[in-house]
């Protein structure tokens, strides 16, 4: 895995709060992009949308579709902007690199990334408070991907822990199994969920938020009706 080779000119802007990225396609190449995260694009840059991952996708609840954007008659440079407020991160994988991202990271990648829903299993996917699909990605290739909040990389060679809902992404060759953190007690009372233990050598991100603590955080302020009016 090499950050720093590529087979697209990209930049990016606005890390790392809302970041956003500009990728130049080379004349009559194409790039893969999830649904709704175009912002801006060259004229001569040619859309196309095909369906990816059938009905495991829709389980995901991502879209089930992928745009594929094509530069004719020439390069073209696209803007691409994930929905959530975060980071993005590019990585190139190499031929027979493989790579799992929670259920809305992906964000583009080049033709010859293989992006396709990998099931958890019933245990780890209900219970990690997740999707019960991770989105499995295969190189070679460039691969962009986001998250909520800001983005940190960490080197795991043996065991470690994250929350479920702080997990960004993860190489093969880690494995994991989701927990608790404590007993019972601690589950319904210490305000901490269930935890991905991860084992093996690799690479893994995480995220600095969780939609689900912004939502409980939130929970206090909505508008609330009075009954008597």
């Amino acid at each position: 895995m090499d950050k720093t080779k590529t087979d697209y000119e990209y930049r990016m802007d606005c890390k790392p709060d809302f970041s956003m990225t500009w990728v130049t396609i080379p004349a009559n190449q194409t790039l893969k992009v999830e649904a709704s995260a175009m912002a801006a694009m060259d004229t001569n840059i040619k859309m196309k949308t095909k369906m990816r991952g059938g009905f495991s996708r829709f389980l995901t609840g991502e879209s089930l579709f992928i745009n594929e954007f094509t530069a004719e008659n020439g390069p073209g440079e696209i803007a691409v902007a994930p929905g959530a407020p975060g980071d993005l991160e590019h990585v190139y994988l190499e031929d027979g690199e493989t790579m799992y991202l929670q259920n809305s990271a992906y964000v583009a990648s080049g033709m010859n990334v293989a992006v396709e829903s990998k099931w958890q299993g019933m245990i780890k996917g209900f219970f990690s408070g997740e999707s019960l699909f991770l989105i499995r990605c295969s190189g070679p290739g460039d691969l962009w991907f986001n998250t909520y909040g800001g983005m940190i990389e960490l080197d795991v060679d043996g065991q470690y822990v994250v929350d479920t809902g702080h997990i960004v992404a993860f190489t093969e060759g880690l494995d994991y199994e989701v927990t608790k953190v404590g007993g019972y007690k601690s589950l319904f009372l210490s305000g901490e969920g269930f935890v991905a233990r991860f084992s093996g050598k690799g690479k893994l991100w995480i995220q600095t938020r969780q939609v689900p603590s912004f939502s409980a955080w939130l929970y206090p302020f909505r508008p609330v009706k009075n009954r008597g009016s």
